[in-house]
Parts: structure tokens; sequence; C-alpha cells
């Protein structure tokens, strides 16, 4: 049977999909690398009256500003006007 193949049928090119897929994988890794550690990327420096409050509102009523409390949601929402599913008939109880 070995030798009804030619000498081009026999050898695999299989290498070539995986080399483009470790360059591409080496290409995207680098590319993380740089968007993440880049000089562009360092941390933003606040001015120490801004960085001493704990969270917004805080520093929202520091500013003058009047912070009010959203409304509350409704606790058991109103079922909107759907049909309701037809249940499937219980073979069971049929005779």
């Amino acid at each position: 049977m070995a030798k009804d193949l030619t000498e081009g049928q026999l050898t695999r090119g299989a290498g070539a999909p995986l080399k483009v897929a470790i360059a591409v994988a080496v290409f995207g890794v680098l590319g993380m690398l740089i968007v993440d550690h880049g000089p562009w990327n360092k941390p933003k420096v606040q001015h120490p009256v801004i960085a001493n409050y704990g969270n917004t509102g805080e520093a929202a009523r520091a500013a003058g500003a009047q912070v009010m409390p959203t409304e509350p949601k409704l606790q058991v929402e109103p079922e909107p006007p759907v049909p309701k599913p037809v249940h499937p008939v219980n073979p069971a109880a049929s005779p």
C-alpha cells in the first residue's frame, strides 16, 4: 500500500497552521504586556484634598453638593400582561 503513495503524499504539511497559531499567540501576549505596562499607564496622583475622602458621597458633601438617596424599588414587581403558559396534560391522570 505504501508503494502506491508518492513521496509528496507521505510528507505532511501540518506545520504551517501551528506556526501561524504560535505567532498569533506570541504577538497577542506581547501586545497585552505593552498595553498594560507601557509608559502611558502610570498611576494617577490625586490632590491630597481629594484623596482624603473614602467615597463619592463624602467628597460631594465636602464640595457643597446635596446628596439625596434614590427612591427605593417596589418589593414586588407587577407581572407583565402576557398570556399564561399552557400546562402539558398529565398522562398519569388520564384513564
